[in-house]
């Protein structure tokens, strides 16, 4: 056994090491090629693949056609599941259109600028699918838009509504994610061997897409309350009276995902039912603010607090009933 030297390189936010050029030509591997590695406590071993399917690749031609744009076509690609995009011209790339390419990066998940020149740019996706959880990513998408809204109610109570203004960046972190987990989708409907990873079908990969969706929506919505709020010349008595009654939504959003990840039909009952005693009680209140000709800002905060509501228990409502 050989034993070589090779010092650690940051590429972008991920950490590479070079692979011995002698082992690469004796296996005839090439860039793009998959290899398997697996890590010990102080070790990492790396075994080439037996079987597996080979880097998907596509080329986009710059420039594009005037109703094209390249953000729209590198984001198509990451979400149709390609590891390598390579973006070629016959003339220098403009210096704008590589800063776009590298704004587009940022929403994605994985996706690293591997080579560069004056007119070629290589792209790769850098994480393995088969290690990766659409349980997690949903999760994770989760967690990011339960705390924009813990921070919403907070500022119905709060003068101080600084925090508000943070919350468009935390939505930027949602549809990263959302990316990441479409593009995971996609693969596992057209790879059974991710599927069998997933312990998925595609029925629940089908609802895994819209239970996204329905997060990446809410996160929006959010957004759309935080700037209203910010905004608003309502009372702290209607601000008080919004909070007493959308306080409740936290729970359906917390019942909502866990009843989804966990197939728990009881528990996604229990979301069903609060969503219900929550649609009364807006029309309720709702009904009594008109008589007493409340502003329309009042209105219009309590319809964007529907919205987001509705969108988890939406995502309550992709639990099936058990049938024997």
């Amino acid at each position: 056994m050989t034993k070589f030297i090779r010092r650690l390189q940051k590429i972008g936010s991920s950490i590479l090491v070079s692979l011995p050029k002698e082992w690469i030509d004796a296996n005839n591997l090439n860039k793009s090629m998959p290899v398997e590695i697996e890590t010990g406590q102080n070790s990492i071993s790396i075994t080439l693949t037996k079987g597996t399917e080979p880097s998907k690749e596509i080329v986009i031609s710059y420039p594009l056609p005037k109703e094209e744009n390249i953000v729209a076509n590198i984001t198509g690609a990451y979400l149709l599941g390609y590891d390598v995009i390579n973006i070629k011209s016959k003339s220098t790339i403009p210096v704008e259109d590589r800063e776009k390419i590298r704004g587009s990066l940022r929403r994605l998940v994985g996706m690293e600028i591997f080579e560069e020149d004056a007119s070629n740019i290589r792209v790769q996706f850098l994480l393995d699918e088969s290690t990766l959880s659409p349980e997690k990513i949903l999760r994770r998408m989760s967690s990011i838009a339960f705390g924009m809204f813990t921070d919403i109610l907070l500022g119905l109570l709060s003068d101080d509504k600084s925090n508000l203004q943070t919350l468009a960046n935390r939505d930027d972190e949602i549809d990263r994610q959302y990316f990441l987990l479409v593009r995971l989708i996609r693969s596992t409907m057209v790879d059974k061997r991710l599927a069998g990873i997933f312990n998925l079908e595609n029925i629940d990969i089908l609802d895994y897409r819209i239970a996204a969706n329905l997060l990446e929506t809410g996160g929006d919505t959010i957004v759309e309350l935080a700037n209203s709020l910010a905004n608003t010349l309502l009372s702290k008595t209607d601000l008080k009276k919004i909070y007493s009654m959308t306080k409740d939504i936290e729970t359906i959003h917390k019942k909502s995902i866990d009843a989804f990840i966990d197939n728990n039909r009881s528990l996604a009952i229990e979301a069903i039912n609060l969503h219900r005693k929550y649609q009364q009680k807006s029309s309720d209140t709702r009904s009594s603010e008109q008589k007493t000709h409340a502003p329309i800002d009042f209105f219009d905060l309590i319809y964007l607090f529907e919205r987001v509501e509705r969108c988890w228990a939406d995502i309550a409502d992709l639990v099936k009933p058990v049938y024997k």
